[in-house]
């Protein structure tokens, strides 16, 4: 790695007044530093660097610009580097600033770098409290809602960043506020066939609301009405009966024969996760099995191939076709599970996970 004087040698080419060529040659050569491991340790290290990229990200070279965008990429994928980018080099209101501007070109490395950040927990912490002071979650729930917010960015990537804040309580709070018509907003989208990661985004956002259980039933009325936008990705074209028809919801009624399920097994599986949190209080039960819920995922389980998300279909229909839980027990996210019980049930979720596996081995065959 670089001396303290080479460092500082490269530090002083990283200014806006150095010419062009070597400026791009001092970021490109940070950029290939970015793409492993031990130069990533070296740039946490020296914050200083990481400032001046961040200074350059408003040069007047494209290229360099591209550049600098692309090693705080790099950077923000390692969960080392998190809190020398969020604390020491303060890259979050600099990012956000330019965010919201609709002409910026770069917004989507923007949504890629914060997407990164707000994976964990900790940082995550610091990527909402700026968020809410400079933006708030609604404005940014808007931009994503927004088509054509930025014609030259497309944005997918704030589904995901959507999904990581919601781990946390208070934006879950700001999400599902009765007052303001925000989570209703992302609902279309559970089936925006023009992106995997958009789409993945809002699924995943919708099941961390989910765990939220006093929210379940105004999510589930026809204030939020979230069961058919849960629903339709893992419906197909199979012919219903006119009985198991009408007690659907109208959306899921009579689809037609090119009617297609959800291609991306972990976004099926993220679904019916969904519906499985929802279950967990009665009167989400209760919705489900009125809304005749079973029809469809008897037709799922008999299509679905991977056994990872069949196995949570089996969990879905259980509960769907099980008797009420004993009075005490309603709300299966309040019971307490005594400590041995709950080893036992750990025991036994991997020895599941373990038997699924050898299945989905057996089934792909040996490799060539």
């Amino acid at each position: 790695m670089l001396s303290d004087s080479e460092a500082a040698e490269l530090l002083s080419f990283l200014t806006p007044a150095t010419r062009p060529d070597v400026k791009g040659r001092a970021t490109e050569y940070i950029l290939g530093l970015s793409g492993h491991r031990d130069g990533c340790r070296f740039l946490r290290s020296r914050p200083d660097l990481v400032a001046a990229l961040l200074a350059l990200t408003s040069d007047p070279s494209i290229a360099i610009v591209k550049d600098c965008f692309h090693v705080l990429i790099n950077l923000s994928a390692d969960e080392t580097l998190h809190q020398v980018l969020v604390n020491d080099v303060g890259v979050l209101p600099v990012l956000l600033k330019n965010l919201v501007d609709p002409e910026y070109v770069f917004s989507d490395q923007i949504c890629t770098i914060l997407s990164n950040l707000s994976r964990h927990e900790k940082t995550c912490r610091t990527v909402f409290k700026v968020l809410q002071e400079q933006l708030g979650v609604a404005q940014l729930v808007d931009i994503f809602c927004t088509e054509g917010y930025n014609q030259k960015a497309k944005l997918h990537y704030l589904g995901p960043l959507l999904s990581n804040l919601t781990q946390l309580p208070e934006a879950r709070t700001c999400l599902l506020d009765p007052d303001r018509c925000v989570v209703q907003r992302l609902l279309p989208f559970t089936q925006y066939q023009a992106s995997l990661v958009r789409r993945g985004g809002v699924i995943g956002t919708l099941r961390n609301c989910c765990f939220d259980h006093r929210h379940h039933e105004w999510l589930l009325s026809d204030a939020v009405d979230i069961l058919p936008f849960l629903l339709l990705p893992l419906a197909g074209p199979e012919e219903l009966s006119d009985e198991e028809n009408e007690g659907l919801p109208v959306d899921l009624q009579y689809l037609p024969e090119d009617k297609t399920r959800e291609e991306d097994p972990d976004v099926r599986k993220m679904l019916l996760e969904t519906l499985l949190l929802l279950m967990a209080t009665k009167a989400g039960r209760r919705t489900l099995k009125d809304k005749n819920v079973y029809p469809i995922m008897r037709e799922f389980h008999r299509w679905e191939k991977d056994v990872h998300v069949a196995a949570a279909c089996e969990k879905l229909v259980q509960v769907l076709i099980g008797d009420e839980p004993e009075p005490g027990m309603e709300n299966l996210m309040e019971v307490e599970i005594p400590e041995e019980v709950e080893e036992k049930l750990k025991e036994a979720d991997a020895k599941e996970q373990e038997e699924l596996q050898k299945e989905e081995n057996s089934r792909s065959g040996p490799t060539q």
